[in-house]
C-alpha cells in the first residue's frame, strides 16, 4: 500500500504500482466512443499511462494538457490518460481543449485496472478513485518507469517519465 497525501492529509492506496522490469498487468478500459481496449491492443507501441482521480480537477486537467503536448514528439508512443471519469466527461474536456494526441480511457465499469495496478485510494475524500501515477511501458509490455505522486495536488515528473523512453 502506498501512503500519499491529499492537501497534506494522509491517504492510502490498496497496493503498490507494478515493479520496474515486470510485465504490465493487462487491463480493460473504455474509450470516449464506449469501445473497450486492453493492453494487447497496444502491442508494439510504447505506452505512457497518465493516471489521475478526475479530469475535472486542475492538476489532472493540466497533466492531460501537458502529456498531449509532449505526445506529438514521441516516436512509437501512445499516451493513455486514465481515470474513473465517465467517457463523456473525458470527451467533453478533450474536445473543448482541442486535445487529440492522447487517448482517454476510463476504469468506470469495473475498477479492475485500479485494483490490478494497486493505485485505488482505500480511504479519504477520493476513496475508490485512482491515485495520481505515471506508468511507462515498453513495446514488449515491460514496465520501464513508475511514479506514485506523493501529494495528489502535485503534477507528475514529466521529464523523468519521458526520459525513461530514451
Amino acid at each position: 500500500m502506498a501512503n500519499v497525501t491529499l492537501g497534506g492529509a494522509p491517504v492510502e492506496t490498496i497496493g503498490e504500482l507494478p515493479k520496474v522490469g515486470s510485465k504490465a498487468p493487462n487491463f480493460k478500459l473504455t474509450d470516449t466512443d464506449l469501445k473497450d481496449h486492453n493492453l494487447s491492443g497496444f502491442e508494439g507501441s510504447r505506452l505512457v499511462l497518465n493516471i489521475f482521480p478526475s479530469v475535472d480537477t486542475g492538476t489532472c486537467a493540466q497533466s492531460v494538457r501537458t502529456f498531449n503536448e509532449k505526445a506529438s514528439q514521441l516516436e512509437n508512443t501512445k499516451v493513455l490518460c486514465i481515470s474513473k471519469d465517465l467517457p463523456f466527461a473525458m470527451a467533453r474536456f478533450c474536445g473543448a481543449e482541442g486535445l487529440d494526441n492522447v487517448i482517454s480511457l476510463s476504469d468506470y465499469k469495473t475498477g479492475q485496472f485500479g485494483k490490478d495496478y494497486g493505485l485505488v485510494f482505500s480511504n479519504g475524500t477520493f476513496e475508490t478513485l485512482l491515485s495520481r501515477c505515471v506508468v511507462v511501458i515498453d513495446s514488449d509490455g515491460t514496465v520501464l518507469y513508475t511514479e506514485q505522486v506523493s501529494e495528489i495536488a502535485d503534477e507528475p515528473d514529466y521529464a523523468s517519465a519521458l526520459s525513461s523512453l530514451s
